[in-house]
């Protein structure tokens, strides 16, 4: 059976090979000039042209680094807006109509920073911690109604996110672009990177799950 997915962040990394892997289904990749996840009203008009949603994929994120001491109120409300506020408005959008139907996947990708602390990441930890918190609160007030909610957390994955950091460590450290992407690879417990396939592979799965709900799925490079 074919369903209607909507992925936000769709048009590059995890979001893409999610949306490639939903292939076969009618697939809604949404980037940043298709959808300011942070604004109530064009989320609101961009999830009514769609119409009834049965898989929404919270994909868009942000991710940046700084000291605590160096974490102004600007950069901590851009995480908190792209990473929380994002999903809770798509999904604000979305479950209505999964509900009336009895039946719906909402899939957050949240991050390992959603279960344990790192430095230098206090926004970004934060607002994956409250990604986290808004989908068990969420998958327990829609259990038995047909609807699952689910958290996916990978580590360090092979996208532009990663390549990003890895050049500001370059920058900061003097370390070369391969030594800092080595090191990133080192934290993921697997210590190595984390496929965007292999994400977008854990997603689809839960297209036939009826069973997981409120979970933390870590990917982790083991």
């Amino acid at each position: 059976m074919s369903r209607v997915v909507v992925v936000t962040g769709g048009t590059r990394g995890i979001g893409r090979a999610v949306a490639e892997r939903f292939a076969g289904n009618r697939v809604i990749a949404l980037g940043s000039a298709d959808c300011d996840v942070t604004d109530e009203v064009a989320v609101g008009e961009v999830f009514e042209r769609i119409g009834p949603v049965d898989v929404l994929v919270n994909n868009a994120g942000l991710a940046e680094s700084a000291p605590f001491a160096r974490t102004d109120p600007a950069m901590w409300d851009r995480h908190l807006s792209v990473n929380v506020t994002g999903p809770y408005l798509c999904t604000r959008a979305a479950l209505p109509g999964m509900l009336a139907r009895g039946w719906g996947r909402v899939i957050n990708v949240a991050s390992l920073a959603g279960l344990y602390g790192a430095p230098y990441v206090t926004a970004y930890t934060a607002s994956k911690h409250a990604l986290v918190g808004l989908t068990r609160a969420l998958a327990a007030e829609v259990s038995g109604k047909g609807v699952t909610v689910n958290a996916l957390c990978p580590g360090y994955v092979a996208t532009d996110m990663t390549w990003n950091g890895a050049r500001n460590i370059a920058t900061r450290t003097g370390k070369s672009f391969e030594e800092a992407v080595a090191a990133m690879a080192r934290i993921n417990p697997g210590g190595r990177l984390v496929e965007p396939s292999e994400v977008a592979a854990v997603a689809v799965k839960l297209l036939a799950d009826d069973a997981t709900n409120g979970e933390t799925i870590v990917l982790d490079g083991s």
